[in-house]
């Protein structure tokens, strides 16, 4: 545990101000961090002072009141650094959000020393497998893709379960760092440094309140808080965590690009009119990217997402990928050769990008059917009657 307790932030302004101030070091360390595939511990302790794992807390539990706007911009702000410590330090709130879902007597734990207990999840299992007891479960299994992992308090992990009908149904078991161990498994394209490693339970028993329904989760329902921050459903939300580091390492990426076309023209080589158009079509194409994501947090900070919301939500998310990866691309491309070598850091925003958009939240196809299912469900709902 940390047991950090760290000064109140009350404004947005002051969250966003500290994620950037964040994304100094993650910056400097990012080829270091690229190579070696870890961040350093300097970086993410400063992750957590600049407030990412306290900013979903509950605020019975010392939680900042932290919108999801608010942190859209702050992961973004970090991401123009380092898109993998922003990753990261997305992934320190929107797990806590995850931990909210809980029953209180797992959130007292969790949260006993402070609000800022590092928290990591993974939904992806080869092999697991939960054992029902009279007072809990007995756990075990290997769950990939759990990033940040190294740096962790707790971990949330799924395991299928019969329900009361006997039909399996997914439920989220809530274990500290003593009981699980960590095979070294990441080794990718990009990304490199979120340490997204396997955990690994051995036969550990979970109490009751120490888990919680996997649906519950989803839809939004049962957390002991009832901010509207923790009443949301996942999908309304999810696509935020993911896309919001990719925003920052495009920015990124155009200040590079603009830092680059400015000496050229400085040397009295002046950029071609090729290279001046791909770079503001890129900043159009981020900029609008931008403001999806910011649209998609927004309508979730002012009321509860309805089922127009979660649908238009997923979409935007993954078609601001879509467009950030489009103008990295673009970027990357317009630096030419320079940009192909290992030491340039616009291609590692590059192969960044690439990677990060690859995640299942992020898809544009099954997110553009469920959002064209209502409207022909409706319609098919008509023509019947």
């Amino acid at each position: 545990m940390t047991g950090m307790l760290l000064a109140p932030r009350t404004t947005s302004d002051t969250f966003v101000s500290a994620a950037r101030a964040a994304g100094v070091p993650a910056g400097r360390h990012a080829a270091r961090a690229d190579r070696e595939r870890r961040l350093s511990a300097d970086v993410v302790e400063a992750l957590v002072e600049a407030g990412f794992s306290r900013a979903l807390v509950p605020a019975r539990h010392g939680g900042e009141p932290t919108d999801f706007a608010t942190l859209t911009e702050a992961v973004a702000a970090v991401g123009e650094g380092c898109a993998s410590a922003a990753w990261i330090g997305s992934l320190l709130a929107y797990t806590a959000r995850f931990a909210a879902y809980l029953p209180a007597e797992a959130q007292a734990e969790i949260w006993a020393d402070g609000p800022d207990s590092r928290l990591v999840s993974s939904l992806v299992s080869t092999a697991a497998t939960a054992r029902a007891t009279d007072s809990g479960w007995h756990l075990s299994g290997t769950w990939t893709y759990a990033s940040g992992v190294e740096f962790s308090d707790w971990a949330l992990v799924m395991a299928m379960v019969p329900g009361a009908d006997e039909k399996p149904q997914a439920r989220f078991f809530a274990v500290p760092r003593s009981a699980y161990r960590i095979e070294e498994t990441w080794d990718t394209v990009g990304m490199r440094a979120t340490g997204s490693h396997t955990l690994v339970v051995d036969e550990v028993f979970v109490p009751t309140h120490r888990t919680c329904l996997m649906d519950d989760m989803f839809a939004g329902r049962g957390a002991v808080s009832d901010e509207l921050r923790h009443s949301q459903p996942t999908f309304a939300v999810n696509g935020l965590t993911f896309a919001a580091p990719i925003l920052g390492a495009a920015r990124g990426a155009l200040k590079l690009s603009a830092r680059a076309l400015a000496e050229k023209a400085a040397r009295g080589n002046e950029p071609s009119e090729t290279q001046r158009i791909a770079h503001a079509r890129a900043a159009g194409e981020i900029d609008a990217a931008g403001l999806l994501l910011t649209r998609a947090a927004q309508s979730v900070d002012r009321a509860k997402a309805t089922d127009d919301i979660l649908v238009r939500n997923r979409r935007d998310c993954a078609l601001a990928t879509q467009l950030l990866v489009g103008a990295v691309g673009t970027l990357f491309r317009g630096g030419g050769t320079r940009s192909q070598s290992a030491s340039d850091p616009l291609q590692r925003i590059w192969r960044d990008a690439n990677s990060a958009a690859s995640h299942m939240v992020l898809q544009f196809e099954p997110a553009a059917l469920a959002f064209t299912r209502g409207p022909l469900d409706a319609a098919r709902a008509e023509k019947s009657s």
